[in-house]
């Protein structure tokens, strides 16, 4: 099965095996900060000021601060009737439950995901933040997010490498004519289909009535536009997951960028990025980092900031949410 590493240029492919061979001979003791929040906020904002270069590597932290949450009043919103019927803790848990009804209903029940984290800007300008503090700056971002708000945000589509996917994009279930196809027609379609309707801004909504359908007629049910053949999401989840020619170009301008900046002063921006895949993000920030003695990692986390003791004296990590410290 090949993975995201299989898949990346040799340079990149370099970046992590090198990560992962340092984090391997890192001691186990991991730094957690020091000083006042305040001071340490201070500290980052003269490094994205001072640095020749910001390397934004984004979790799914930053998207939850921009009020993108799977759960509480926008799972009940938008996911009632799911709720009530299948009892779903969250939209995540939802769609692998979603995956064992009926196609009228899980085709519902994903354009209804799709629409409000992908279609839709977040409830808080975290990310339009972001973009004003990197005002004037050589910047690039790398993110495990596929909920397009960088985009959305304005960001330069140059310097973004999406690597696990995007909600707007459909591919075949096998992805082996290797094609993406864009949803947004489809999504909204769909969300008419089930009653949703639109307001003032365009943005679609409950009825007041409530009176929405858990399915889509069948004619609807999304199909490959070359063969007629079933799709599904393009997200990584298996080695059937397309990486199309968009994500092969911006593979490799991310590779150039960590190239053309590999022994200036960079800083190495961690925002919101877990456990999950620390192969992706977090591992070569910190190789990258220890491989530079003029560059400077720093990572915002809420309850997850920290780094290896090894890089201390050139990182910053700030306990607590996102949006609070770029404001």
């Amino acid at each position: 099965m090949k993975s995201l590493y299989d898949e990346m240029p040799n340079g990149y492919q370099e970046s992590i095996q090198k990560g992962l061979s340092a984090v391997r001979t890192l001691s186990r003791n991991m730094y957690y900060g020091h000083g006042s929040k305040e001071d340490n906020i201070t500290r980052l904002k003269k490094e994205i000021e001072n640095a020749d270069a910001v390397i934004i590597g984004a979790g799914a932290g930053l998207s939850t601060s921009a009020g993108l949450t799977y759960s509480g009043e926008r799972l009940k919103k938008y996911f009632g009737d799911f709720v009530n019927k299948y009892n779903i803790p969250d939209m995540y848990t939802g769609g692998f439950v979603a995956l064992r009804l009926m196609p009228e209903e899980c085709w519902a029940y994903w354009a209804r995901h799709i629409y409000i984290n992908r279609y839709v800007d977040p409830p808080k300008p975290v990310y339009a933040q972001l973009l004003k503090l990197l005002e004037g700056k050589d910047y690039f971002v790398i993110t495990t997010n596929v909920d397009h708000q960088f985009q959305r945000a304005d960001f330069d589509k140059k310097r973004l490498f999406y690597t696990q996917g995007d909600y707007g994009l459909f591919q075949t279930l096998d992805g082996k004519n290797c094609k993406t196809y864009d949803n947004e027609e489809w999504v909204m379609k769909a969300m008419a289909a089930q009653g949703f309707v639109r307001d003032e801004k365009g943005v679609f909504q409950v009825p007041r009535d409530g009176n929405i359908s858990m399915h889509i007629p069948a004619n609807l049910i999304p199909k490959s536009p070359d063969d007629g053949s079933d799709v599904t999401m393009n997200l990584r989840s298996d080695d059937s997951f397309v990486e199309d020619e968009g994500w092969h170009g911006a593979s490799a301008a991310y590779s150039d960028f960590i190239r053309r900046h590999e022994n200036l002063h960079v800083l190495y921006l961690e925002l919101g990025v877990g456990a999950n895949t620390p192969v992706i993000i977090k591992y070569p920030f910190w190789q990258m980092t220890m491989a530079n003695k003029n560059a400077v990692y720093a990572c915002v986390n809420y309850g997850e900031a920290f780094c290896p003791s090894e890089i201390a004296n050139r990182s910053i990590c700030i306990d607590g949410d996102i949006g609070e410290v770029l404001k």
